[in-house]
């Protein structure tokens, strides 16, 4: 008999928290469509802007026999992309699964789902009774609030048995502002969390020395960034090649060695979300000796978790700062796609997606030493400083 350990027929990935939508998805059901159409248009003033909003619902209408055939819907394409006046449209004949739906939606940083024809991971439940739901009692996984329609005062006594003593908050239909801010405060306690990572990979082939390990603090490059980010983070992680990982792990920090490789810092930023794709990862290069702990803790206070990523306008051009930036969890297939297209720069990835673009309060903390000149005019303009630990950091 075979003793050997059977071995696994896939290598084994953290996958990320999606629904059937996206991260953060509400299906909402117990009414008539139209009811539920009605309230997430309500919704919308209330939600925007800070987070971008998608609505899935079904074709309710049987159409208008008058209206000429669309393409798609005559049989003479299998896609049809429309540029609107003021939207997009796309018709395709493809199937819609839990893996395209996330991705057609990957942009949006809310679902709300008509839950009378779709399901999604948590729900808002309409008492209503034109829709009772004891047949839909299995799409009631995660029931997140109780929506009272006109008349309604009380749950049904089938609910109140299948949430089984949860008891989820009860507003009345008609308050869209309650329901929109019960919403915003649902959806905060849902941020991911913030962990550190320090960009330590690079070659330094401008420096002609390693950056990570030069001292403009007392300490190496790569523990002062790793002290810098600690307040504001769960854990911060050193990215670094692989051949790195022993010095920096004797350094006394956390290594994380680059499992995409050959890509720069976005090999570094990829390498994060494969270990953890559910988090937010705050990225500072090593190359930062300006940087302060107040401008830090201004990217984290203006943080915008509904977005793409949060970062900072560089100073020196109309771009916005890759390497000094909150990236959300979603934007991890977004770079996999830039990179899926042959660009490896994480920069036009801010550039090209829904990022959170915010003035820097002190332009030259971004500024950034490549080279043997810089690094010689950053130790005469650096004022000594005593290492973070002796400032309470």
């Amino acid at each position: 008999m075979d003793s050997q350990p059977k071995r696994p027929k896939h290598a084994t990935l953290a996958r990320p928290t999606i629904g059937e939508f996206g991260r953060h998805e509400l299906a909402i059901l117990g009414a008539p469509c139209g009811d539920i159409q009605r309230l997430v248009a309500q919704l919308l003033p209330h939600l925007n802007p800070e987070l971008r909003v998608a609505y899935v619902d079904a074709d309710h209408a049987t159409g208008d026999a008058e209206e000429a055939p669309k393409p798609v819907q005559a049989g003479g394409l299998s896609a049809e992309l429309v540029d609107k006046i003021h939207y997009r449209q796309l018709n395709t004949r493809r199937p819609l699964d839990k893996f395209s739906q996330p991705e057609l939606l990957a942009h949006e940083s809310l679902v709300l789902a008509n839950g009378n024809h779709f399901r999604a991971r948590q729900q808002i439940v309409i008492i209503d009774p034109r829709k009772p739901l004891d047949k839909k009692l299995d799409r009631l996984s995660d029931v997140q609030l109780v929506l009272l329609a006109e008349g309604q005062t009380e749950l049904p006594a089938v609910l109140t048995q299948h949430l089984a003593g949860a008891a989820p908050p009860v507003l009345p239909l008609a308050d869209a502002p309650a329901i929109a801010a019960f919403i915003h405060r649902w959806y905060a306690a849902a941020v991911p969390p913030l962990r550190g990572l320090v960009l330590a990979g690079g070659r330094s082939e401008r420096m002609h020395t390693d950056k990570g390990s030069l001292r403009y603090h007392g300490t190496d490059q790569r523990q002062h960034t790793a002290a810098l980010l600690a307040p504001f983070c769960t854990d911060v992680r050193v990215s670094c090649r692989p051949d790195q990982a022993a010095e920096v792990e004797a350094a006394g920090l956390m290594p994380l060695p680059d499992t995409f490789l050959g890509l720069g810092p976005l090999g570094g930023l990829l390498s994060a979300f494969q270990l953890d794709p559910n988090a937010a990862w705050l990225v500072l290069a090593c190359d930062l000796p300006f940087l302060t702990p107040e401008t830090l803790q201004f990217l984290v206070d203006n943080r915008q978790p509904g977005r793409f990523a949060t970062a900072f306008q560089s100073p020196w051009n109309d771009f916005p700062e890759p390497l000094v930036t909150i990236w959300e969890p979603r934007s991890y297939g977004q770079l996999l796609r830039f990179l899926s297209l042959g660009y490896s720069c994480p920069r036009k990835a801010l550039i090209n997606s829904d990022t959170a673009v915010i003035q820097p309060p002190a332009p030259d903390d971004l500024r950034n030493v490549n080279t043997p000149e810089e690094r010689a005019e950053a130790e005469r303009d650096l004022t000594p400083r005593p290492p973070l630990q002796k400032r309470g950091i």
